[in-house]
């Protein structure tokens, strides 16, 4: 089960609960985990009952709903609302997904919402990615390469060479699937987890990038790849739909490959 960083010797505890408006028929209950670090307090589960009737279909809808009309200290990060941007990344009803991609119609009885699991808190639904964006800084996420672009300036590809990196461009940097990932919980400090990996065998995949050893020298540690044991939440939990694990089982292969 997915716990949270809280402070020490904390619980989270019942909160309020903020009912719907007289008269309203089709109400849906949202049981949001809220923490304030500058607070002191511990954190809670504050309640809302919201009226369908009046909001958009999306989790993402009820949140913004509650924020301008119920509650405006309920803290999130959102922009797109078209699952491209991956801010409203969260836990909902168990499972990281982005809240602009998760039907209410989906979530059967009340809708449970939490931050990433296994991150600090900076407030509510926001988590802390400071080390998750250190460890993409860390790969390098940049075409490299030392031969001089073509006259007109693009570094062209076969059809071939770019359908390789079908299924790692569209990665969103959501981090649903680093923070899913056990093995990241255990060793977040040193293994840098699904989403990372990914992004580092797109530029190694990338026909046009000529970094492909200093790249793999890079991973080649018995922590920032090999901690990797294919429980596979990484693919579940995507929503994108991606599979991180197949990167890092194609990183491991070129690793085995080029020490033969």
């Amino acid at each position: 089960m997915a716990t949270f960083t809280l402070p020490k010797n904390s619980t989270i505890q019942p909160g309020k609960t903020h009912k719907a408006e007289p008269g309203a028929k089709n109400v849906k209950s949202f049981r949001i985990y809220r923490f304030d670090p500058d607070s002191g307090e511990n954190p809670r589960t504050d309640t809302y009952e919201i009226d369908l009737d009046t909001c958009g279909p999306m989790v993402l809808d009820a949140l913004i709903k509650i924020k301008n009309e119920v509650d405006s200290t309920l803290t999130f990060r959102r922009s797109c609302r078209e699952g491209i941007c991956g801010s409203c990344s969260m836990n909902i009803d168990g499972l990281n997904t982005l809240a602009c991609l998760k039907p209410i119609e989906d979530v059967t009885g009340d809708v449970k919402i939490s931050p990433l699991p296994h991150m600090p808190v900076v407030k509510d639904l926001v988590p802390d990615l400071s080390q998750l964006y250190a460890q993409l800084r860390s790969i390098e996420p940049w075409l490299k390469s030392d031969t001089p672009p073509p006259p007109d300036g693009e570094r062209r590809q076969s059809k071939e060479e770019r359908a390789k990196l079908d299924g790692l461009w569209e990665c969103i940097l959501c981090f649903c699937c680093s923070t899913a990932c056990p093995s990241y919980w255990w060793n977040g400090d040193r293994y840098l987890g699904p989403a990372v990996l990914l992004q580092a065998y797109r530029w190694i995949a990338d026909s046009r990038d000529e970094a492909t050893g200093e790249r793999l020298d890079n991973l080649q540690d018995p922590f920032r790849l090999y901690r990797c044991h294919t429980i596979m939440n990484c693919a579940r939990t995507c929503p994108k739909g991606l599979n991180p694990a197949a990167a890092i089982g194609k990183i491991k292969q070129m690793m085995v490959e080029r020490e033969t």
